[in-house]
């Protein structure tokens, strides 16, 4: 039986050398995660030409897609001025990564967005974010640390345990829940960690499964079950 197909959202270079860097180094960690779940990774790239109106066709050969990691969203896309601390935006990755999104769910398609593609997930629907995560004793969002799973979620099914150490890198994080979405994991300080579509077949975390230096059991599970999906919409529509 040949692999489910996912598509990998690619990333343009942001200004910021450091941002270009890990999101090549992540690109690369994220391919090797959906093979090793049993997918076939295809990264799908965006032409400034590319009409965002075309993204349901573009979309519709693959059986799954995967948002990764990237560079800071642009406020004035949820109503906020720029803060200070807010860096390396790339308008037209915004506007890609939006398209995707609204094609993903009109298309009810199997999907796992990471880092900001959960951030990106919750403005596309309405939602609002933090800028800058102000870090604390508690929790250290640019290391390991410590994630409470809610029971009865998606999420918790996937995983199968209520409490996982992640690897995560981020300084920002929603602030307003956008609707359809439901929390499905939490850190210590509050930082909403994990949502899910009350609908579409969407799941989101902060952490990166791809950075396989915390619980690597569960964090293959993520990859695991987008292939999952992505077969069973494969077999379905033969």
């Amino acid at each position: 039986m040949s692999r489910p197909l996912v598509a990998v959202v690619g990333r343009r270079a942001a200004q910021v050398p450091i941002l270009r860097f890990s999101a090549t180094l992540a690109a690369e960690a994220i391919c090797e995660a959906v093979w090793a779940g049993g997918g076939e990774p295809v990264v799908l790239h965006g032409p400034a030409a590319d009409p965002l109106t075309e993204m349901p066709r573009r979309l519709a050969r693959f059986d799954g897609v995967l948002l990764p990691g990237g560079a800071d969203v642009e406020p004035r896309r949820y109503g906020a001025e720029p803060a200070p601390e807010t860096t390396g935006v790339v308008a037209f990755q915004d506007e890609f990564d939006l398209g995707v999104i609204r094609a993903v769910i009109d298309l009810d398609m199997p999907a796992l967005a990471i880092c900001r593609g959960m951030q990106i997930l919750n403005v596309a629907l309405g939602g609002t974010l933090i800028q800058h995560v102000v870090e604390t004793d508690t929790v250290h969002h640019n290391a390991i640390h410590q994630v409470h799973v809610k029971r009865g979620t998606r999420l918790h099914g996937i995983v199968g345990t209520q409490s996982i150490d992640v690897s995560s890198y981020h300084h920002q994080a929603v602030d307003r829940l956008a609707p359809g979405l439901v929390v499905c994991a939490l850190a210590a300080d509050g930082v909403i960690e994990a949502v899910e579509h009350r609908r579409a077949d969407v799941v989101a975390v902060q952490w990166h499964p791809e950075d396989r230096h915390a619980d690597s059991i569960t964090d293959a599970a993520l990859f695991a079950d987008l292939v999952d999906r992505a077969r069973k919409r494969k077999e379905s529509s033969r």
